[in-house]
């Protein structure tokens, strides 16, 4: 799914994003192999609204520049505290040239593993992708329900990718698994011998005195 923003050539480079964050606007650059670095003004609510919805891999045309540009979010710099962004860098994407970028995986189906009590963990969160910018999904799908019993578990070699999408992650990578749950071992009451040794020993002590 491609989606659009429309920019403006940032003349001034020296203010700094914060002073740019609180006037709703992202200072960002967009660069390529055929694409001169061109500092940019973007609004920043326009940006986050895109982020929910294409995340960080979605392909965006750019206008409001002298052409419109496809681009890439190469590098998002977010406020470690707000994590509202603070700069961006767009790598403008050459037409026909296939593109690697980094896709999340959203976990689908229901498990018989989970639901006889075991744990699902998600040991990859996203995946390396080759496409076609046309053709980038914003994120790929992982069937649980592969997950059957315990100790079951789900390879990158087990994952659908869109037509036209390959994934260079290796394929014996572990994507996610049936891991069961640990109980933890119950509490016995325990006497403590020497102690009550120690107890009768006092009475009796006390008992001879007492005579």
């Amino acid at each position: 799914m491609q989606h659009s923003l429309t920019v403006s050539p940032r003349t001034i480079v020296g203010k700094s994003s914060e002073s740019l964050n609180k006037e709703g606007a992202l200072p960002a650059v967009v660069y390529g192999p055929k694409q001169e670095a061109i500092s940019l003004t973007v609004p920043l609510a326009e940006f986050e609204a895109l982020l929910r919805r294409g995340g960080e891999s979605a392909l965006i045309t750019l206008t409001g520049l002298e052409k419109p540009l496809q681009v890439l979010i190469h590098d998002l710099d977010r406020d470690p505290v707000t994590h509202v962004p603070r700069h961006a860098d767009f790598y403008a994407v050459e037409k026909g040239a296939k593109v690697t970028v980094s896709v999340p995986l959203a976990f689908v189906g229901d498990s018989l593993a989970m639901k006889a009590g075991a744990n699902l963990v998600k040991v990859l969160h996203e995946v390396e992708i080759e496409s076609d910018p046309s053709k980038l999904p914003s994120e790929i799908e992982v069937d649980i329900s592969a997950l059957a019993e315990m100790g079951d578990q789900i390879h990158v070699s087990s994952l659908k990718a869109p037509a036209g999408v390959e994934i260079l992650t290796p394929g014996d990578e572990v994507v996610a698994l049936a891991q069961a749950v640990e109980e933890e071992p119950e509490e016995t009451a325990t006497l403590d011998m020497d102690a009550i040794q120690v107890e009768k020993k006092g009475k009796a002590e006390t008992e001879e005195e007492a005579a």
